[in-house]
């Protein structure tokens, strides 16, 4: 089962592609750095000004400037709009919205990836219990007193203060 946050993620990357779907029309302009490409619905007469007019369904200039194109097709003689206004320059790239999507998406799959490789590898380490304390390293300063020795008897409790502080507590038994 996913849990919260997977599925909420899931749900704003499916209405992301959801609501990028647009209508789609006939004609179609296309800007590749400098150069411009009307597409027409099908092969008509263009502009009067343009040179080139004799029945293309496509027409390709160096953009200038901010302008209107028309595209006259069909037998009912429909006419189509272009205004062609935007940035470009020579050494220019155009990013699609898809190929920029899928780039989100792939960064997105690997950080997850990552994460869960990064969660497995520290909860294996993790899970192994705790850690053994290591042996402590012998002291090169000698031996101690013998274990029978009179510094090391049980207090009497007899002869023991009963203040607060002066009891013992017996841990090892």
């Amino acid at each position: 089962m996913l849990s919260m946050g997977v599925q909420a993620v899931l749900v704003v990357v499916l209405l992301g592609v959801a609501s990028t779907v647009a209508h789609v029309f006939p004609g179609n302009v296309e800007i590749w750095r400098n150069q411009v490409t009307l597409t027409c619905p099908e092969a008509g007469k263009w502009n009067e000004e343009i040179e080139d007019n004799n029945g293309n369904q496509t027409y390709t200039f160096i953009y200038t400037s901010k302008a209107q194109y028309t595209c006259e097709y069909g037998p009912n003689k429909n006419i189509y709009k272009f205004y062609v206004k935007g940035n470009v320059c020579e050494n220019c790239f155009e990013l699609d919205g898809n190929t920029l999507f899928m780039v989100i998406v792939g960064d997105l799959l690997l950080t997850i990836i990552v994460m869960v490789i990064v969660y497995t590898c520290s909860k294996k380490k993790s899970s192994a219990g705790p850690p053994q304390p290591s042996k402590a390293p012998p002291r090169s300063g000698g031996r101690g007193p013998p274990v029978p020795s009179p510094d090391y008897e049980a207090l009497n409790p007899q002869t023991r203060a009963q203040e607060t502080y002066s009891t013992v507590v017996n841990r090892m038994g």
